[in-house]
């Protein structure tokens, strides 16, 4: 089943697509990646959807990559004697740790990680930004506010504290638990919330040992400020534009958005916008204009998937909304506009063997109008590179490992096959022939470009660019 696309699609499974009819017609629709939210659901709910994909994995014979979303820390308020209070702009209201139920004076912020790190005139934003408080005076136990925004505050709403570094490890307790059972299930790619810090990254790169693919939700404008290292030390990033939009002005979003899908490009690592993208299909069959250009912008900065979260979770068009991103995609990409656009960006060829094989490819595909890029890929590290010089040509890969396979899912152009290795370069060519003309990428008299590495199955050594023609 290939895709007449190059850009992927994630979809979130929940209420509204457990079934597995249902997540077939998501499947069928277009979605290449399904998103597990451990924000919400119970282990059970989660292991059921996950062996309805493997299973839907075998009959299609396609690999289909399984993204676990850890939840993170969740900073709320406690409750209210009456269930809400209301705040009046300038009015002072008091965070403490005391327990008892609140009322329009104050209420319990059981986190004492906050008022550590907190200092006078620090901005304080309630119930995704909806209220606003400004602290007056902070203690250990803490914080004297004066209500800038005010509005109904109800019991267990959220808390953010932009531009503050929060002394918090992004892994709860529950995390740590929910990873365990998304490494026992075999997940291919984990997404890890509420990252602020290099340190982070590390600290859940040491759990999951190379058992999936690690991917850094930037929903914190501390990280920002270390962007790069991030991108670095992640295989994936995403741009998880709800909080980060809930933390940052509305208007620096869009260009943060862009800064962020370049500094993945350039690295060769893929990048998934998130959050909102046809939030109105939650409730309508179509989406709104602004939705649909959101999505295209996305694709046009060259990003590598675009994900619906309660569009196909919990909306009452999941697959309706699949279909839709599917037709924007496929537009956007055959516009005139989109190629000069993409190749704007030129990657610099980095001052090794397999990233000049893989420059070299896309050119040499361009110059001869190849029917596709055959790349013989072990740890994936040779299809990053492919991916990174968006070439004109499909890319389509052959791997060993299965798991590469799936986590390859996720990349921009990406398709992926499971087969076994090769052994010398007659085999090389003849399968690469054989395997372009079975996916339906090339017919008889077509060119491919294939690349490879000597000795066959060496990880990182592609060394190797043929043409070949299809007999």
């Amino acid at each position: 089943m290939r895709r007449a696309r190059n850009a992927k699609i994630v979809a979130t499974l929940g209420p509204a697509s457990s079934g597995p009819d249902v997540i077939r017609k998501l499947f069928d629709a277009g979605a290449d990646v399904f998103r597990l939210n451990f924000s919400h659901g119970e282990p059970e709910d989660h292991r059921a959807r996950y062996q309805t994909l493997r299973n839907l994995e075998t009959d299609s014979g396609r690999p289909i990559a399984i993204l676990q979303d850890l939840q993170g820390p969740k900073l709320r308020v406690g409750r209210f004697q009456e269930g809400e209070t209301r705040l009046e702009r300038g009015q002072s209201f008091r965070l403490d740790l005391d327990p008892s139920p609140g009322d329009g004076t104050r209420v319990n912020l059981p986190h004492p990680e906050i008022f550590k790190a907190l200092e006078d005139e620090a901005i304080i934003l309630l119930d995704d930004g909806k209220l606003r408080l400004q602290v007056k005076k902070t203690g250990q136990e803490f914080a004297e506010t004066e209500v800038v925004t005010g509005g109904i505050l109800s019991e267990r709403k959220g808390v953010n504290v932009p531009g503050v570094v929060m002394p918090l490890s992004p892994l709860t307790e529950k995390d740590r638990t929910d990873l365990d059972f998304g490494m026992e299930l075999g997940v291919d790619w984990v997404a890890l919330s509420f990252v602020q810090r290099p340190e982070d990254v590390a600290e859940l790169r040491r759990l999951v040992q190379g058992r999936a693919a690690v991917m850094s939700k930037i929903e914190k404008p501390a990280a920002l400020n270390c962007l790069d290292e991030l991108v670095e030390l992640s295989d994936g990033i995403m741009v998880a534009r709800g909080d980060l939009g809930v933390e940052l002005a509305p208007e620096d979003v869009p260009g943060r958005q862009k800064e962020i899908i370049r500094a993945c490009r350039l690295a060769g690592k893929p990048v998934v916008v998130a959050t909102q993208m046809l939030d109105s299909m939650v409730d309508s069959p179509a989406p709104t204009r602004a939705e649909a250009s959101d999505v295209a912008t996305a694709i046009y900065d060259g990003s590598d998937a675009v994900m619906l979260s309660a569009e196909s979770a919990a909306g009452h068009y999941p697959v309706e909304s699949v279909e839709m991103m599917d037709r924007i995609i496929k537009h956007t990409e055959q516009h005139s506009t989109y190629r000069p656009i993409i190749e704007a960006l030129h990657p610099e060829t980095e001052p090794n063997a397999a990233d000049a094989i893989s420059s070299a490819a896309a050119q040499v595909a361009q110059t001869i109008s190849a029917a596709a890029i055959v790349t013989y890929t072990t740890s994936g590290s040779t299809a990053l590179r492919a991916a990174r010089r968006r070439p004109t040509a499909p890319l389509l890969l052959l791997t060993s490992r299965r798991e590469t396979a799936r986590r390859l899912v996720m990349l921009w152009g990406a398709h992926s096959v499971h087969t076994a290795d090769v052994r010398n370069f007659q085999e090389m060519v003849k399968k690469a022939t054989r395997m372009a003309v079975q996916e339906g990428f090339a017919k008889q008299g077509d060119k491919l470009v294939v690349t490879a590495g000597v000795p066959f199955g060496t990880p990182g050594a592609t060394n190797v660019l043929r043409i070949a023609w299809v007999d």
